[in-house]
């Protein structure tokens, strides 16, 4: 038990070509020796994990090394190189900055400094966390940076390049360490995975990768976990029931229930994941990324962008080849919307459910159980009526149809009481049902509210249409200038949110003719307050502005304005003239005061 090593500690990088993901960096220390320009004091800067103190202590077992390799190397037998692996060399120290942030560590420092080496050529101090010293310590440090001995070498890691003065870093060569790639980081694994005579199947190790997010040593730490749960055998599903990863499948699930327009499984999936613990807001990131990889993956020339193993990239094909580039990106646009105001949304489970049921419909879907709708006039017409006792005979009474259903209508008839109470119910109900006794709006309703919706009714709605059109039209009485402004400024007031009322006071408006309409329309400043104002709130503010101006046949339509007036005042008298010309009152103000406008 006290012999185990950590993977982080036993696969630590210990030379330039076991360095992974920094190859730039690596070449360039490795020509800077070769030429002999080695600065005095470097800066390496990164995400955590990435090998920074690895790098700096390659670096420094380098310059020192005796006997190094044709490629740049140390060769790890020479006394300096024996030294630094056995833990007991003066010539490479490292300093915590961490705990050891004050004025008083750095003077201890710079005492230390002024002592030549004992074996090598350089004293090298690597100070990891500078970030952490105080603005004092900083202050101590730089006129030694600055001017060190011939012998001192000083390599500075960071996490946070910002936290440090810019006199430090005008003093210093900065190396900007990158995240390390998933790719890099599964061949590693998978190396480190055979020496340790471990089976483990490709998909866990780009889940392990992706979990790492691009940090070497958190990706060996969760190895680490992952071998200490499964044992010498790992398979993806226990990977993801160890760290706690949503699985592909759920995915897949979701866009399928989508496709099909059954928000009814979609909500019932997000009830599972729920159930098993995952955090919504990671459950909508992961899946605005599936959606992602779904577009990347149906699009020729980025298959590169996909980083997973080939049997999920398969899976990923095949369902992309199902969706339409348009759903895909409505559907990204819904799950980033949803995303960006979960946090202010007072009940999270409805606002994602909502999201849920719209990307349901997204694909032209019809839910999979429609609701229940109240009979329509026809089918509580065509009840029997109860007899009354004085009820003498009995006449039939025919009941509107569907055309569709005309056949079987013209057969069956319904016999309904004489009496004078029944007769008149009957008669009003049938005056009601009659397409000309009823207005437009009044025939579409009837349509819409059968208890089943009528395949004929749905193909005569645009006949009705054409019919509510000219009915309209024949009632529409053009407006003049003065009525389009006397309406626009009653809609711009009637708007409550302020960014909407300010572009439509600010708006320039023109009435424009066209056949049987009248189109008005109005600018707005830049491309996406007309993408704003077209998408969510057009067709409300021309049902206000059709009452309004009391011509329902009044089209809008947004423009974006060509050219935006400069402003040409600059200095104090011209602001004064042009503020006098547009207002009486402050050029009445200076005449009477004697102001002066320059």
């Amino acid at each position: 038990m006290s012999d185990y090593i950590v993977s982080a500690r036993k696969y630590r990088p210990d030379t330039f070509e076991t360095l992974i993901g920094q190859d730039n960096i690596a070449k360039t220390l490795k020509n800077s020796i070769v030429r002999g320009k080695l600065a005095h004091a470097y800066l390496f800067c990164g995400p955590r994990g990435v090998g920074k103190t690895s790098t700096a202590r390659i670096f420094a077992k380098t310059i020192n090394c005796s006997n190094p390799g044709p490629d740049m190397e140390p060769c790890g037998e020479c006394e300096s190189c024996r030294s630094f692996a056995e833990g007991r060399s003066y010539c490479i120290r490292e300093l915590d900055a961490a705990s050891n942030n004050g004025v008083d560590d750095i003077k201890a420092l710079m005492d230390q400094v002024q002592m030549p080496p004992q074996v090598g050529r350089y004293s090298v101090y690597i100070i990891d966390e500078v970030h952490m010293l105080s603005t004092s310590a900083f202050n101590a440090f730089l006129k030694t940076l600055e001017e060190p001995p011939a012998h001192a070498i000083f390599i500075l890691a960071t996490t946070e390049k910002h936290k440090i003065l810019p006199t430090i870093l005008s003093r210093c060569q900065t190396y900007d360490f990158s995240r390390i790639s998933v790719g890099d980081m599964v061949r590693n694994l998978r190396a480190i995975a055979a020496k340790e005579g471990i089976t483990i199947d490709d998909e866990s190790l780009h889940i392990i990768a992706g979990k790492a997010d691009g940090a070497m040593r958190d990706a060996l730490t969760i190895f680490d976990q992952t071998v200490a749960f499964c044992g010498t055998d790992v398979h993806s599903g226990d990977v993801m029931k160890n760290l706690n990863v949503l699985g592909y499948e759920y995915h897949f699930r979701l866009v399928d229930a989508f496709l099909a327009g059954d928000y009814a499984s979609a909500m019932l999936t997000f009830d599972e994941i729920l159930a098993k613990g995952f955090n919504s807001q990671h459950f909508l990131s992961a899946l605005g990324s599936h959606f992602r990889d779904l577009m990347v993956c149906g699009t020729a020339g980025l298959e590169s962008l996909l980083d997973m193993p080939d049997s999920l990239r398969q899976r990923y094909a095949a369902q992309a080849a199902a969706c339409s580039s348009g759903f895909l990106f409505r559907a990204l646009g819904i799950v980033t919307a949803c995303e960006a105001s979960y946090k202010s949304s007072l009940n999270q489970r409805l606002h994602i459910e909502f999201a849920l049921m719209q990307l349901s419909f997204l694909n032209g879907g019809v839910p999979a159980s429609a609701p229940t709708v109240a009979p329509s006039v026809s089918a509580r017409v065509s009840a029997p009526a109860p007899e009354p006792v004085h009820a003498p005979s009995a006449k039939t009474v025919e009941t509107p149809v569907s055309e569709a259903a005309a056949p079987k209508a013209a057969e069956q008839k319904t016999p309904v009481p004489e009496s004078p109470s029944a007769a008149e119910d009957v008669k009003s109900v049938a005056e009601t049902a009659k397409p000309e006794a009823r207005t437009p709006r009044a025939r579409r309703g009837a349509v819409n509210t059968g208890a089943s919706v009528s395949l004929n009714a749905m193909l005569n709605e645009d006949k009705e249409e054409k019919i509510d059109s000219a009915e309209e039209q024949a009632e529409a009485v053009d407006i003049n200038t003065e009525q389009l402004a006397a309406a626009w400024k009653q809609l711009s007031e009637k708007q409550q949110k302020p960014r909407l009322k300010s572009a439509l006071e600010l708006a320039k408006v023109d009435l424009l003719a066209g056949d049987g309409y009248q189109t008005v329309e109005f600018e707005v400043s830049n491309e996406a307050q007309r993408k704003w104002i077209e998408e969510n709130l057009l067709r409300e503010l021309e049902t206000d502005f059709r009452k309004f101006c009391g011509n329902p046949l009044v089209r809008l339509q947004v423009r974006v304005a060509e050219t935006l007036e400069v402003q040409k005042a600059y200095l104090p008298r011209e602001k004064a003239e042009e503020l006098m010309s547009k207002h009486e009152e402050v050029r009445l103000l200076i005449k009477d005061f004697g102001l002066d406008t320059k």
